[in-house]
């Protein structure tokens, strides 16, 4: 990666973070993901995902054991609305997000309805040299159950 490229990934420009390998690794290892609803082609985790175009929105994600690394910007609450109705049809969803526990995405869709594992540290996202700006978390919704 250039590092014009690596100016953009941490500036507003893009709220695309590609998943760390080895941090994927070690959650496919607990979970067995089967579908990556918010990637590309480049950077999808799974053998079954949809990009962009496919909208992952709109799809339907049962019957999976699902990885997503939304978009950062302003749908992220969108993607942990999704996440959460997903995981009440049956599936696990498992999400990395900035630990933003001041959003009100964190408080109608995360708070009290997930698990929440803080990530120490920050993460490098991608090829980037520099680590992320903000801390971030993994969410962990298993199907039709609220965390305690």
């Amino acid at each position: 990666m250039d590092s014009t490229s690596t100016k953009t990934m941490f500036s507003s420009k893009t709220d695309l973070w590609a998943t760390p390998q080895q941090f994927f690794d070690e959650l496919n290892d607990e979970f067995g993901f089967t579908l990556d609803p918010a990637s590309t082609e480049e950077n999808a985790k799974c053998d079954k995902f949809y990009t962009l175009n496919d909208d992952g929105l709109v799809q339907d994600w049962s019957n999976n054991i699902v990885w997503l690394n939304p978009p950062y910007g302003r749908v992220i609450g969108d993607w942990m609305k999704k996440a959460y109705e997903e995981s009440q049809r049956g599936s696990t969803v498992v999400c990395l997000v900035p630990a933003r526990t001041d959003t009100k995405w964190f408080h109608e869709f995360v708070y009290g309805k997930a698990e929440i594992r803080f990530v120490k540290g920050r993460l490098k996202f991608g090829e980037a040299t520099n680590s992320a700006p903000f801390p971030s978390m993994v969410v962990i919704y298993n199907p039709k159950e609220d965390a305690q």
